[in-house]
């Protein structure tokens, strides 16, 4: 489960020292849907008349990867998918590396059906990375840390053998910017708590409205919830909801443009202006129809080269039901999975597939001839 640096294809710093630079307790949400929703806030040739004035901040955020990705006909309204990746860096003194990519979420645009479904996957959960120098089984939110976007994008491809066209990469500076320019979310709190891991602030069980701040903590806080990471994905998602259905009802091209100059500092995506204004004209029906799914695992704690590191593994069935869904909205009919992940899965025999957290029964096996 060797992590080993790849070329960095990116426009960001490279890989932090393990001895260097702040603690990383408590990852956090950092992704939104502005890169797909920016345009879907007028109607008519008002959107190209946004489309033009926003240029200079949306060329900003274009960075290319070395991935080829499959080429999408959006003239033609063919479906389409993203990776929306959450870098644990912009706040907190958190500058001057990569990071990890601690919130990746696969999105799935399908116009045929009016729809677009976004699938959570658990920072934790344990995965080939795909690209790296040598055999590495590890958590898949390591990948982008290693390889950047197209690392991120491939493993997550050979995970639920689903085809990538493209990413949106945010940070945390970003994710504070973009909930402050819309001016502020409304969420349901689903149980009072104070999150600690932020600076104590205090949330209400029922319905609250935030600002950056305090929708970063919201959407970071893991320690107080006892479903873990599994409830923060709950609440990434609702910000997400608040963050589209707000930039959605906005009519206001000086409002479009603040929040672009915001957050194009800390945005990344291989989507180029012309696909976007593209995406408006073509797909608004299923980007204002957002769903919201996630790939369910199992709590573990192994033993990895002697020390104690908590993972989320998946069922087979599960990875398949998933991999189903996607490759069904995106117009591609479904594979049986057959992954270094299903092949780990195969190799259990003290592993309790029932329990919602099963210590040291779950081994990894690396492949034959690897490290």
């Amino acid at each position: 489960m060797d992590q080993q640096n790849n070329d960095n294809d990116q426009k960001l710093p490279p890989r932090r020292s393990d001895h260097q630079g702040p603690s990383k307790q408590g990852k956090v949400w950092k992704i939104i849907l502005l890169i797909l929703l920016l345009l879907v806030t007028a109607g008519g040739a008002y959107g190209v008349r946004v489309a033009t004035q926003v240029k200079d901040s949306a060329d900003n955020t274009y960075v290319p990867t070395k991935k080829k990705t499959p080429t999408v006909d959006l003239a033609a309204q063919k479906p389409f998918s993203i990776l929306l990746l959450g870098a644990d860096t912009g706040t907190e003194g958190r500058d001057g590396y990569r990071g990890n990519s601690d919130t990746m979420i696969l999105v799935t645009v399908d116009p045929q059906h009016k729809q677009t479904t976004m699938f959570s996957i658990p920072r934790d959960t344990a995965a080939q990375i795909i690209g790296a120098k040598s055999y590495t089984y590890q958590k898949i939110n390591s990948a982008f840390n290693i390889g950047g976007a197209t690392m991120a994008m491939d493993s997550v491809e050979k995970l639920l053998n689903v085809p990538i066209n493209y990413y949106a990469l945010i940070d945390m500076a970003g994710l504070k910017k973009m909930v402050d320019a819309v001016g502020g979310v409304d969420v349901d709190v689903p149980f009072s708590f104070v999150s600690t891991e932020t600076g104590n602030q205090k949330f209400t069980k029922g319905k609250m409205h935030l600002n950056g701040d305090m929708a970063l903590a919201y959407a970071r806080m893991r320690k107080e919830d006892v479903e873990g990471d599994f409830g923060r994905q709950k609440r990434q998602q609702q910000v997400i909801s608040a963050i589209a259905s707000n930039v959605i009802s906005l009519n206001s091209l000086t409002r479009v443009q603040s929040i672009l100059d915001a957050v194009s500092a800390s945005v990344q995506t291989n989507i180029k202006l012309s696909q976007l204004i593209t995406m408006y004209q073509n797909y608004q029906g299923a980007l204002k129809n957002l769903k919201q799914d996630e790939l369910s695992g199992i709590a573990t704690t192994v033993n990895d080269n002697g020390q104690e590191v908590a993972y989320v593994v998946n069922k087979t069935s599960e990875l398949q039901r998933v991999s189903d869904k996607a490759r069904t909205a995106l117009g591609l009919e479904k594979e049986p999975l057959s992954n270094e992940e299903t092949r780990q899965n195969s190799l259990q025999t003290q592993f309790d597939w029932n329990s919602k957290l099963d210590q040291f029964s779950y081994t990894f096996y690396p492949q034959s001839g690897s490290n």
